[in-house]
């Protein structure tokens, strides 16, 4: 069982320095799993005027963009990349890894790579294909 609550305002829009700001918005959410309670609170900037998007649409908004990066991005990275098998645990590689992982998704997605499998595979197989796209030479 899930609340959540979107409040929006544009007073604070004059106290950002945030170039082409329209709402500022602040989402509660409570989730209710067996007996425990959690509570998360979220806020948000959006370029969006409220003629435009009103509370529902900034609600939805926010739920679909969170839906897109768990399917664009961690599940990529969980399947493709095998992060959640990974044993590297220590200090900060972890999170240095997640960022060349992030890095190498976001310049395959760039590139208009659609199989993002097939083309890791591709340049395992064949190295120099990655360098040559990379822009070094022989």
């Amino acid at each position: 069982m899930e609340r959540r609550t979107l409040t929006s305002t544009t007073v604070l829009n004059r106290c950002l320095d945030w170039p082409g700001v329209q709402q500022v918005c602040r989402i509660d959410r409570e989730r209710r799993i067996r007996d425990r309670c959690e509570r998360e609170t979220a806020y948000y900037i959006t370029s969006l005027p409220r003629t435009v998007a009103g509370p529902q649409d900034l609600s939805r908004l926010a739920r679909d963009h969170w839906g897109v990066m768990e399917n664009r991005l961690h599940y990529v990275r969980d399947e493709v990349l095998g992060e959640d098998r990974s044993t590297i645990f220590r200090g900060h590689a972890p999170q240095n890894l997640a960022a060349l992982r992030n890095a190498s998704l976001s310049w395959l997605r760039a590139e208009g790579t659609d199989k993002i499998s097939a083309t890791l595979r591709s340049f395992a197989r064949h190295p120099l294909r990655l360098f040559t796209k990379l822009g070094y030479r022989n």
